[in-house]
């Protein structure tokens, strides 16, 4: 029999065998061991199994997109584009910009798909392929967002640009991982889901926290608050077509909600888990959005491209002068 307990120090185990009445402790550390083929997929040319990305293909600063045409529209302002790969929806491009050396990945749409692309940037600078074992010096990459949102406030028009201060799930992604709040984090749930009547019908929620190194450099020119990141484009976002909701006053609970100087300025539908799944993992994150609709004044943007492409250039600007 052998039972996996945590010792005292942070990062060490140690297995409890009992033999002849006789237990003896040995302790392991989690970075020595082996990583299954089964759990860390690698592929015939030694790339990693969803992005078809290799460690020496990858950037430490890496700009995410849901749409895989959004890839090629920012690495054409690139210097030199030095690597172009795809696999299913996940196009990666990694180039430069002046000294910056930046890579580009579409994620597709959706917190299940930010799920493989966080674990899989991680792995790609953190996982050493040859051994299968965790790096023990660990890289933190810079993940931006760029994308598209829906505003929550009359005072947030669209073509305008948020920068999400919080990432606050909707989702359940980060249910599955041990991701621990702080007394402020708590109460703030607290008050949400009191506030929006969720009482848990339809999920647990979680927040996370932008980093602050990146949000420094998104100030002019952005609006910024807690972003709500939805599972899916109509239900979860309170459209109805043909299908009843359950909570037909979401909408209106969310713009009205605050929490000090903190309000919900927008909804999308990745924002938290690449901020839940950044804390854990150790990556500085941040979410940029264009706002191309904003729900309370019921428009949308007459010209989403050209927005999105400002909001582009304002991120390759910003990126390259850090």
């Amino acid at each position: 029999m052998f039972d996996l307990e945590k010792s005292g120090c942070e990062n060490r185990y140690f297995y409890q065998t009992n033999c002849s009445d006789i237990y003896s402790l040995t302790f392991i550390d989690p970075l020595m061991q082996r990583i299954a083929e089964s759990e860390l997929i690698i592929n015939n040319r030694g790339a990693i199994y969803h992005l078809d990305v290799r460690p020496e293909e990858l950037a430490e600063n890496i700009i995410t997109v849901g749409d895989p045409d959004r890839v090629s529209e920012i690495s054409k302002h690139f210097d030199v584009v030095e690597v172009k790969r795809q696999h299913r929806e996940f196009v990666t491009h990694t180039g430069r910009v002046g000294k910056k050396r930046i890579s580009v990945v579409s994620t597709g749409i959706g917190p299940d798909n930010i799920d493989i692309v966080l674990n899989e940037l991680d792995a790609l600078v953190n996982i050493d392929f040859e051994s299968r074992t965790v790096k023990p010096n660990l890289t933190a990459l810079n993940i931006i967002r760029v994308g598209t949102s829906g505003s929550l406030q009359a005072d947030i028009p669209v073509d305008s640009f948020v920068a999400s201060t919080h990432g606050l799930g909707l989702d359940n992604l980060l249910n599955y991982y041990r991701l621990e709040h702080n007394e402020q984090e708590i109460q703030l749930l607290q008050s949400f889901v009191t506030h929006t009547q969720l009482h848990g019908q339809i999920s647990h929620p979680y927040i996370s926290l932008a980093s602050a190194s990146l949000l420094k450099n998104f100030v002019n020119g952005f609006h910024q608050g807690i972003t709500v990141t939805c599972p899916g484009f109509y239900g979860p976002q309170g459209r109805i077509l043909r299908l009843g909701i359950k909570n037909p006053e979401l909408i209106d609970r969310l713009t009205q909600f605050s929490f000090g100087p903190h309000r919900i300025s927008n909804f999308e539908m990745e924002t938290s888990a690449i901020y839940g799944l950044g804390k854990l993992l150790g990556h500085h994150c941040l979410s940029l959005s264009a706002i191309v609709a904003n729900r309370i004044a019921k428009e949308f943007s007459k010209d989403s491209a050209a927005t999105i492409e400002s909001l582009i250039k304002k991120t390759l600007e910003n990126i390259s002068a850090s």
